[in-house]
């Protein structure tokens, strides 16, 4: 497995090809994340990475399980998938300068910076697949990308976690590529 840093680069590569799938009429659009249409889904998107950016600039997150509507990031007015881009390529301008060798404090609790960058990975790969099924496209994510993650997933998210901060595993057949597993583990059907 590569280093949290490559894994997050790669994860923002793919989810900048699904923000291309977004058109204004598209915002109202249900995802797969049952309680989010597009919109309020990019808006979370864009608060995890601020959230990122803040390890990675400040060393530091504070935890703030905000409800969706409430938000870290302070989002332009205007077009959400253009504020995206931007905070992304700033985000990996700021992992890049600090590097993955250090300690993050996140809500008190100190990680590697590894393990954080690796979170954001997985959380910013499914939500490209998210977005990129809320705009009508099945895109599934990379296959090296997807292994990777899938082998990092078991170790951050446990059954601790689920229904709050993910659904219900999905099972899946014997024949499914490393993305459907990835996504099952994370409560998603592939479609």
């Amino acid at each position: 497995m590569t280093g949290g840093l490559a894994l997050l680069e790669r994860a923002i590569s793919y989810t900048l090809g699904s923000l291309v799938l977004v058109t204004p009429q598209a915002l109202d659009r249900p995802t797969p994340c049952s309680a989010w249409d597009l919109r309020a889904l990019l808006a979370h998107m864009d608060d995890s990475l601020a959230a990122l950016f803040e390890a990675a600039d400040l060393g530091e997150v504070e935890y703030d399980p905000a409800p969706v509507g409430r938000h870290r990031a302070t989002q332009a007015v205007g077009d959400p998938v253009a504020s995206l881009r931007l905070r992304a390529c700033r985000l990996i301008g700021a992992w890049t300068w600090a590097g993955e060798e250090g300690v993050v404090t996140v809500g008190g609790c100190p990680l590697t910076a590894m393990t954080v960058a690796g979170v954001g990975a997985i959380e910013v790969a499914v939500h490209g697949w998210d977005v990129a099924m809320a705009c009508g496209q099945n895109r599934p994510i990379p296959g090296s990308l997807a292994t990777e993650l899938l082998e990092l997933a078991p170790v951050l998210i446990d059954d601790d976690d689920r229904p709050v901060r993910f659904a219900a595993r999905v099972p899946v057949g014997p024949g499914a590529t490393p993305g459907e597993r990835l996504l099952a583990y994370l409560g998603r059907a592939a479609r």
